[in-house]
């Protein structure tokens, strides 16, 4: 698996972290002090990478917790197959894979695209 650990301490807005067993981008991190009865606790506030859902947790600073190993890759757009599908080759491997493209995006074929990458999932970037 493409993940590693670390403390809710070390992450940051702008970082990766999985919840609900999907890769999130932060967009907000809170931090409560420490009560009477315990340690403190961070607030996180994240969207999903590749479904665009919003999603939180609140967990003690020293909990752990999974980062994904999200890669950023070159690739050139082969064909579209319809206004929402691109056919997209990977420029390091060669391997044609099917994207989605996003609404607000304008492709053509020979286009050069950058995406993200986890496990079997791909999102194209603007």
């Amino acid at each position: 698996m493409a993940k590693e650990q670390t403390e809710v301490r070390e992450l940051q807005e702008g970082n990766y972290v999985m919840i609900e067993d999907t890769p999130c981008q932060i967009n907000a991190y809170s931090t409560a002090k420490p009560g009477k009865h315990g340690s403190a606790k961070a607030r996180v506030e994240a969207e999903g990478v590749f479904d665009g859902k919003k999603r939180s947790f609140s967990q003690p600073v020293d909990a752990k917790v999974w980062i994904p190993i999200i890669e950023r890759k070159q690739g050139q757009v082969v064909s579209l197959e319809s206004e929402t599908v691109a056919q997209v080759m990977d420029l390091d491997t060669y391997e044609t894979v099917t994207m989605q493209i996003p609404a607000d995006l304008d492709l053509s074929a020979d286009d050069n695209i950058e995406f993200l990458e986890f496990e079997d999932k791909r999102k194209i970037l603007q």
